[in-house]
């Protein structure tokens, strides 16, 4: 179960990742349903984040703290299993 839990923090954290990268390309259409979906999936981890860290100028580092928290969860979850 913890294996499993695991694997699925992964699967996460990739579409974390492509969120990111979606984020630097110019003129994507917000309203393209792939682009809904990674929204809808990656929002609820990445505000409460963005409201406990602030930005650093124009630079938002709150996927990174996201992704070190993740990798922190998915570490103890194989030690576990």
């Amino acid at each position: 179960m913890f294996v499993l839990l695991a694997r699925l923090i992964e699967i996460y954290t990739f579409v974390l990742l492509i969120r990111i990268l979606m984020s630097w390309i110019p003129n994507l259409d917000p309203s393209n349903p792939i682009v809904q979906l990674l929204l809808q999936v990656t929002d609820p981890v990445l505000e409460p984040a963005r409201r406990l860290i602030p930005s650093i100028g124009m630079i938002d580092i709150s996927p990174i703290v996201v992704f070190i928290a993740l990798s922190i969860i998915r570490d103890l979850l194989l030690r576990m299993g």
